[in-house]
């Protein structure tokens, strides 16, 4: 009896108070609250309560990988080859697209190459834009509002991010005069993930999501969120 009290107080799934603590990367912008929305229903059909913590990009990719927190909201697909506690749920959430934003005359992104020229402006932690612009003029920030502001005063000559998280923070600091530039440098699905020590969780989680598929409530979810951008 002691051995399962124990269990379930260092279990923050634990039957008396279910819960899970995942942290993620952005706060409150589109593709954050698709995957929350998503994410709650799914943890709610299993009788469990999802609490999102926002942190600085590598700091919740630490955090989620030694069970600080449970889980990691949504990353890309291979993400636990450099965090290798974390266990994927494998359904995606959602497709991602990489973009740049400037104030400049438009051109055509070819590849990452691209980019060499200019200054670049990124958040920290997101691990894709880390390793393809590895050598080049760029400078990680803490937020994409700094990014962004950054870009504004001339500082930094395009800002790499999600689409509509780009769009997003656009609008909510006013800027008119950023454009996005053609084509995406990167589009790939992301999935939620958990800390090793839930995986129990995870064919729970990936029957439920698929559920979720078929029954359309994710779609309809994406496209709640995703309209006004």
């Amino acid at each position: 009896m002691l051995i399962c009290v124990v269990i379930c107080l260092t279990s923050s799934i634990c039957m008396a108070n279910p819960e899970m603590k995942v942290s993620t990367l952005f706060e409150g912008d589109p593709a954050t609250l698709v995957a929350t929305r998503i994410l709650t229903e799914a943890y709610g059909r299993l009788g469990i309560t999802l609490d999102v913590i926002s942190m600085p990009g590598e700091r919740s990719l630490v955090s989620a990988n030694t069970g600080v927190t449970d889980g990691e909201l949504y990353r890309k697909g291979d993400i636990a080859n450099q965090y290798p506690n974390l266990r994927i749920v494998p359904v995606p959430l959602m497709r991602y697209e990489i973009v740049a934003f400037c104030r400049c005359k438009p051109f055509v992104i070819k590849d990452w190459n691209s980019l060499k020229p200019y200054r670049i402006g990124y958040i920290k932690g997101i691990k894709i834009v880390e390793q393809n612009t590895a050598g080049m003029d760029v400078e990680a920030v803490g937020t994409l509002r700094q990014a962004f502001t950054k870009l504004e005063l001339g500082r930094s000559d395009i800002v790499l991010t999600n689409r509509v998280t780009g769009i997003a923070a656009l609008r909510d600091q006013q800027l008119r005069d950023v454009i996005t530039l053609s084509p995406a440098l990167a589009s790939f699905e992301v999935y939620h993930y958990v800390f090793k020590g839930h995986e129990e969780l995870v064919p729970k989680l990936t029957e439920v999501l698929r559920k979720m598929e078929k029954d359309g409530t994710m779609e309809k979810i994406q496209r709640e969120v995703f309209s006004g951008f």
